[in-house]
């Protein structure tokens, strides 16, 4: 995690009008309003001019990690920005509690309600729908539980608890583990036997799933990626109620006033730019495939949902 140095009272009469000043980004100029009134965020102690440091500090959720994305897309923005772009790779639970605690300046994450949350509490702006993929339920060879053919994603969960069959839950309040709960309210509760919580990440998750021959919920672009997930086979996919939404959201400095607004929102743009949207959009990594969906640039789409 990056030292935040204690900002001087000096520091903050020195430089207002530096850090209200309009921020320049590629072809994009862009004054960036807070949601709360007709005044600019202040940008933050990385954008004083002359700062030879210029990084970001993300918090993301570990499938864009896992993947390699994130590698891609840090070299790409920092070709482009000059920002030198770093992150820690956990749950989107814990990638918002990392922004809240001021250990990061911007969030990648994929929990609507959970960002609802962090926005809702002053601690997030300016929220833009970046990806999407879907999430896939995974199981043993056979489905012994009859998953294939439910006509959605809370029927499947419904015939896995029904069968008695064994489930793995990441258990870790990621956007994984918050759509499974969601799903299991759906239809009706979890599992009162048989329910396993790992308490760890996607891939461990899946290799405790393929040990007990039990179904667990994952996204799909980790598990293409990953590869190796031997005795777990897709059983249940594309439904409408699987969608995997991916939005990046900037710190907000009126919470934490360490926040590199300014670098944030240059990522921000970045990411919802032509060429971020090419490079999301176009990523296939180990898995031959394209891994995630760019929705930024299609037309029509609500950019904020």
């Amino acid at each position: 995690m990056r030292h935040r140095p204690l900002i001087s009272l000096a520091f903050w009469l020195i430089v207002p009008v530096t850090l209200l000043a309009p921020v320049s980004f590629g072809d994009t100029n862009m004054e960036f309003m807070s949601p709360l009134s007709a005044s600019p965020l202040p940008m933050g102690p990385g954008r004083i001019a002359g700062d030879p440091e210029r990084t970001l500090m993300l918090a993301t959720t570990t499938s864009v990690d896992a993947t390699g994305l994130l590698d891609v897309l840090a070299d790409a923005f920092k070709k482009e920005s000059g920002i030198t772009l770093r992150w820690i790779a956990v749950g989107t639970g814990a990638a918002l509690k990392q922004a809240r605690d001021g250990n990061a300046d911007a969030v990648i994450v994929h929990a609507r309600r959970l960002e609802e949350e962090f926005v809702r509490d002053g601690y997030g702006v300016n929220r833009r729908v970046i990806a999407r993929n879907y999430f896939l339920i995974a199981g043993p060879p056979g489905d012994p539980a009859r998953v294939d053919g439910s006509r959605s994603a809370a029927e499947a969960f419904e015939r896995i608890r029904a069968s008695g069959a064994p489930f793995a839950s990441r258990g870790d309040k990621s956007g994984t583990h918050t759509r499974e709960l969601e799903l299991w309210s759906a239809a009706g509760g979890r599992p009162e036997k048989a329910y396993l919580e790992t308490g760890q990440g996607m891939a461990e998750t899946l290799r405790v799933a393929a040990e007990r021959r039990a179904y667990t919920l994952t996204d799909t672009a980790t598990f293409y990626a990953l590869g190796g997930n031997e005795g777990l086979v897709p059983v249940f996919e594309g439904s409408p109620d699987l969608e995997n939404i991916y939005a990046a959201i900037a710190v907000s400095p009126f919470r934490v006033p360490s926040a590199r607004y300014g670098e944030a929102m240059a990522f921000i743009t970045f990411l919802t730019s032509p060429r971020g949207q090419a490079v999301i959009g176009g990523f296939k990594g180990r898995a031959g495939r394209p891994l995630f969906e760019a929705m930024a640039s299609v037309a029509g789409v609500d950019l904020v949902r």
